[in-house]
């Protein structure tokens, strides 16, 4: 069932392993057209493995899993946007009323690289206030997880397929850290458990059509490379 699995070389035992068994768990469930590394429609990213589950005279069902070996990893993609925003609009709210104080207490903070004092900069990390610099820190950690750590949220946003998993190891499940929409396929002695499944709406046939033929154009490259 699984003679066509292949895994890159860069990837670790245990994450090749979640693939593999994410690989034959779609297959014994009706995904017939499944593959590794497919490019997705609609956006830049790539999926662990994806399938497709055809229906007579019906538009099929499309999934993605994503692999994940260590919570670090998964949660570096499970950032959501909206409570992102708002945890970024209460720090930026603290921080500036955080400066009025210092001003106030430190009036000479200004850089005096402005021609006009009014529109000098204060230097608030010269006083070495680790409250404020606390602020900054989080600050920054959320930005930056907000333009790149919303990889699970964007593909339900852009509509890349029918239904989500990521794949863990069984010592790595928890309930809290399953992505909104998505399901969960669990590893345990070599099997999978599905825990959940949630259904992210259905698409157009155009794009089930292009997800379909992604996973065959990487099923005849991976026997190609075989035969050679």
């Amino acid at each position: 069932m699984a003679a066509g699995v292949t895994s890159r070389r860069a990837e670790t035992a245990q994450h090749a392993q979640l693939k593999q068994l994410a690989f034959v768990w779609a297959q014994a469930h009706g995904f017939s057209a499944c593959a590794m590394e497919v490019s997705l429609p609609k956006c830049r990213y790539r999926a662990d493995v994806a399938g497709y589950r055809p229906r007579p005279k019906q538009i099929g069902s499309t999934a993605v899993f994503e692999c994940k070996q260590t919570l670090c990893d998964l949660r570096r993609n499970n950032c959501h946007t909206g409570s992102a925003r708002r945890r970024i609009e209460a720090i930026c709210e603290r921080r500036q009323s955080l400066e009025a104080r210092l001003r106030t207490h430190y009036p000479n903070l200004h850089n005096g690289d402005s021609l006009f004092p009014e529109f000098d900069c204060e230097n608030f990390r010269a006083i070495g206030h680790r409250g404020y610099a606390r602020l900054v820190r989080e600050l920054r950690a959320l930005q930056n997880r907000l333009y790149d750590c919303t990889k699970f949220e964007k593909l339900i946003r852009y509509r890349c397929a029918n239904l989500f998993f990521i794949v863990v190891p069984e010592r790595l499940f928890r309930e809290s850290e399953v992505p909104v929409g998505w399901g969960a396929l669990i590893e345990s002695k070599h099997t999978h458990t599905c825990a959940q499944t949630d259904l992210a709406g259905s698409h157009s046939r155009q794009l089930h059509s292009s997800f379909a033929e992604n996973c065959h154009c990487w099923n005849t490259r991976a026997q190609s490379t075989a035969g050679n």
